[in-house]
């Protein structure tokens, strides 16, 4: 009953109809599976953890790109940009639980760490959407026009500020939250997509899908003071959870790079990956990194000890997000 409230208390928000999907009974324990967006085929694949196999998938919405938990985790929101619509799924089961409609072009969302706002890029619409967030309610505060090709967002850790990546324009943008106004732009590479801030936000770190590095950028002063060489098409982050590295997917190359952020260089490279590494999850412990290769309709299996790819799980056509519950926290 409680979720149904709060579905119905996000649809009134809107000024939108929630419908609430069937939810049916896990095969795996609960928090054991993984979700897989498969962006071309409008689908999701539901994944065990321990068998390394698949087990469902169903239809969501018109290209899932990007999910994210919600602030309490007791939803996990896919976000479907061409089908206009987020659709809320149960974290530990991925069982569908709601879904709003209307909601145009949501590619790529977040939520801010005060959990006050929630962002959604509009990547066709140039264009960025800020909503406050209350704990269960969201309300509009600003549609921001901005081009070109918002992709990639990423939050300072007061909550102020909102970075932005512009894959066309080649630039990254700043975003004031509280009054939802683009406050400065920068150009800092070739087709500029995920975005990271290194610890205490000292600097940005800026992916280049359409070169081989990440740009380190002292936002500050909106200066590129360094670039940290990786492979072709540089694209999306993931903390390894040890507060001192994080990785790099590099589409192009098929390849992950590993990141020290105090240092700012590249400290090793996972290699003999499938085609098109994306996005990446890392195991509670902190030993697997599972990885969607965009390029190859599969999601792969590393082992971070070894640095080798040891199993591949077929999925659907272009597979992007991916998330468990049970995973290693993003610092």
């Amino acid at each position: 009953m409680r979720k149904l409230l709060i579905a119905a208390s996000l649809a009134a928000s809107f000024g939108l109809a929630a419908l609430v999907g069937p939810v049916r009974a896990a095969t795996p324990t609960p928090d054991s599976v993984v979700v897989v967006l498969n962006s071309a085929d409008a689908s999701v694949s539901l994944i065990d953890k321990a068998t390394q196999k698949v087990i469902q998938t169903f239809p969501v919405g018109k290209e899932p790109h990007h999910l994210m938990a919600t602030p309490d985790n007791q939803s996990l929101i896919v976000a479907n940009s061409v089908g206009n619509n987020l659709v809320f799924l149960d974290p530990k089961t991925g069982q569908i639980q709601r879904k709003i409609e209307n909601i145009e072009d949501p590619y790529q969302i977040g939520f801010s760490p005060d959990k006050k706002w929630f962002v959604a890029n509009a990547l066709r619409l140039d264009r960025v959407d800020v909503y406050r967030f209350d704990g269960k309610n969201l309300s509009v505060a600003q549609r921001i026009p901005i081009k070109k090709m918002p992709s990639h967002l990423v939050f300072t850790q007061d909550s102020k500020l909102v970075f932005i990546s512009l894959q066309e324009s080649n630039e990254v943008a700043a975003i004031d939250l509280a009054t939802q106004k683009v406050i400065w732009k920068m150009k800092v590479g070739d087709s500029p997509a995920g975005v990271w801030l290194t610890p205490n936000d000292k600097y940005l770190l800026v992916g280049m899908t359409g070169a081989d590095y990440a740009a380190v950028v002292d936002w500050r002063n909106q200066k590129v003071v360094k670039t940290i060489p990786t492979g072709k098409g540089a694209h999306n982050f993931r903390s390894l959870a040890d507060g001192k590295h994080v990785l790099i997917s590099n589409r192009v190359s098929s390849t992950i790079s590993i990141i020290d952020q105090d240092a700012l260089t590249n400290v090793g490279n996972i290699t003999g990956l499938l085609p098109g590494p994306d996005d990446m999850e890392l195991t509670a412990d902190k030993k697997q990194l599972w990885v969607t290769f965009r390029w190859a309709r599969k999601v792969g299996i590393i082992d971070l000890a070894s640095r080798k790819l040891i199993n591949t799980i077929p999925v659907g056509r272009s597979p992007h997000g991916i998330y468990f519950y049970d995973r290693a926290p993003v610092l």
